[in-house]
């Protein structure tokens, strides 16, 4: 199936599967160059004091979803552990059946060896990304502020989800909590678990009450309760999920020469 949707790759984004252009040549070479081992990923520490090793580039597009910024994907910020790797494309593939038309942004994820990521303070271990919040205007999806780049960090919402310069753009929190929900699936699938969710915390009251948000406040997934006044400001045009591996239900049996 997967490889159906990638094929759409050369009717969703014409403009990237030519050369003309210097730099989407770069994006090309880079994304060659980076091009995944089938050596497991390997997550060590936790996500705000660890590493990765053998970690997975995203894609810089697919069909309906592409990296947020070129300085930062060329940078090698856009690496996860390749099972968080496959929970994304498992992720938007299902989307598309759903919402063919709609486009996703992934942001930020890891170094190649994880690590520091300033200024974030998690992301370290290839267990951790940023997922642009998607807009809406008029009831219709809305892209105008999708190509800022870094700058996209500092954008501010209301507490109702509204742009501060133009309270017409609103936070799409009915697919949000969809998106949640597909990922949470997809990653139990993939073996590994959504641990975290951070939100502005003032939004949470919005999330959950669309139809799919009073789904997801039924899930056993985790929403931060309290963040600090400058974290919390910090999440509100885009959400941060953590992940990590179920822990085993018994100790490992010591080894016994």
């Amino acid at each position: 199936m997967r490889a159906f949707f990638w094929l759409l790759l050369f009717i969703s984004f014409p403009s990237f599967c030519q050369y003309e252009s210097p730099e989407n040549a770069e994006i090309f070479e880079y994304m060659q160059l980076k091009a995944n081992d089938d050596t497991a990923s390997v997550s060590v520490g936790t996500v705000s004091q660890g590493r990765l090793k053998h970690g997975k580039l995203i894609p810089f597009f697919g069909p309906n979803f592409q990296y947020f910024d070129r300085d930062s994907y060329l940078a090698g910020r856009a690496f996860l552990n390749g099972a968080l790797k496959n929970t994304l494309l498992d992720s938007y593939d299902s989307l598309f059946q759903v919402f063919p038309a709609r486009l996703f942004r992934i942001m930020e994820c890891s170094n190649e060896e994880g690590g520091e990521l300033f200024p974030h303070r998690t992301h370290q271990n290839g267990m951790s990304v940023d997922l642009m919040m998607p807009l809406i205007q008029n009831n219709e999806p809305y892209y105008g502020l999708d190509d800022l780049g870094a700058e996209h960090y500092g954008l501010s919402f209301d507490d109702q989800g509204r742009y501060d310069k133009d309270e017409r753009i609103t936070i799409d929190f009915n697919l949000v909590a969809l998106e949640l929900l597909i990922i949470d699936y997809f990653a139990k699938r993939n073996g590994i678990r959504l641990s975290k969710v951070i939100i502005k915390i003032e939004l949470k009251d919005e999330l959950f009450a669309t139809p799919f948000g009073q789904v997801l406040k039924g899930q056993k997934i985790y929403v931060v309760q309290g963040l600090s006044p400058i974290i919390n400001e910090l999440h509100d045009d885009h959400f941060h999920l953590d992940f990590e591996f179920p822990y085993p239900t018994k100790a490992p049996e010591k080894h016994v020469k």
